[in-house]
């Protein structure tokens, strides 16, 4: 059962998409700048993006001086009506002949410059209404349209980028990865909070009705009571799913590991000490279950840092997920 509406954590974009709606409203034009490829050490990644009026902005394209240049360049077109989108490379190398950037860190990026208007109103309405949904639709930039939004789009690449004249980019909007944290206690709040800001779509699962820790919960998206035994149907199977287990203990832990074995997710990880994990993987083997499926569980789950409150816990695991979402 679903128990209480949330207030997760604001989209990375969202900031962005609402600073440039405000000012369009208002009568104040805008300018999308948008990192559409970068490979290397640059500060820019793709789909990095920011707004900028002549007085404001918001969002970042890598930061630096190179930002500062594109901001003070955007302002300039920006005076000019109906300035034409400017796309340019980016070599943050000294020693690169042209498209320096004034950085040195090695890398290169792509960003482009694309005025925006009352008109754009409508698409951008709708793509704030996307980015807190499922990951089912497309955000397009193109030489051709401008800004558009291709909604129940097909499964396709995160993002896509055709560089050139006829210059193309588009990027799937909304969650890309899901998480579901099974057990709802004090780690599992403090975990809540950094997972929510790092673009997962949030779902913690308990087994104890009227648990405070998971009622208080201000940063799943959904938050339900549910038996262990029933895991499989309650979460969804997939490469961009993350489970994440740290029940009430040991017992409810096994319970909800045996039920998961099967489950075909990204990453399945079980917080808990060596000699607890030893003792579970023990009756698991015991049980017939196969090394093959015992190799797939991370446990304990947590980077080593040493680390021992609720908040450093929470923040070893969410390095833990980075580490496997970012890993090919």
């Amino acid at each position: 059962m679903d128990i209480l509406t949330a207030t997760p954590a604001t989209p990375r974009d969202m900031l962005v998409w609402q600073h440039a709606a405000v000012n369009l409203r208002a009568g104040i034009p805008v300018a999308l700048l948008c990192v559409l490829q970068s490979v290397g050490s640059s500060p820019g990644r793709q789909g990095f993006k920011m707004t900028v009026t002549a007085g404001s902005l918001a969002g970042s394209i890598g930061g630096g001086i190179m930002e500062h240049k594109f901001v003070e360049l955007a302002r300039t077109l920006l005076r000019q009506p109906g300035f034409a989108p400017v796309l340019r490379h980016q070599v943050h190398r000294r020693e690169a002949p042209s498209n320096r950037s004034g950085m040195i860190c090695s890398g290169e990026q792509w960003v482009l410059l694309l005025p925006l208007s009352a008109a754009d109103l409508p698409v951008i309405s709708r793509v704030k209404q996307q980015l807190r949904g499922p990951g089912r639709s497309r955000l397009w930039l193109t030489a051709r349209g401008g800004v558009q939004v291709e909604e129940l789009a097909p499964p396709g690449p995160h993002c896509s980028v055709q560089l050139g004249s006829d210059w193309a980019y588009s990027e799937q909007i909304g969650f890309r990865d899901q998480a579901t944290i099974v057990g709802a206690g004090h780690v599992a709040l403090a975990l809540s909070r950094v997972l929510a800001s790092l673009e997962f779509d949030l779902t913690v699962l308990d087994d104890r009705p009227g648990l405070n820790t998971h009622l208080l919960n201000p940063f799943a998206h959904y938050k339900r009571t549910v038996q262990y035994e029933q895991l499989p149907q309650e979460i969804p199977a997939g490469p961009h799913q993350y489970v994440i287990l740290m029940t009430f203990g040991y017992r409810s832990d096994l319970v909800a590991l045996r039920a998961l074995l099967q489950h075909p997710v990204r990453y399945l990880g079980v917080m808990g000490s060596q000699a607890k994990i030893a003792e579970m993987m023990a009756v698991l083997r015991a049980e017939g279950v196969s090394e093959q499926d015992l190799a797939r569980v991370h446990a304990p789950i947590g980077l080593p840092i040493n680390s021992r409150t609720p908040e450093e816990i929470a923040i070893s695991i969410a390095a833990e997920l980075i580490r496997e979402r970012n890993t090919p």
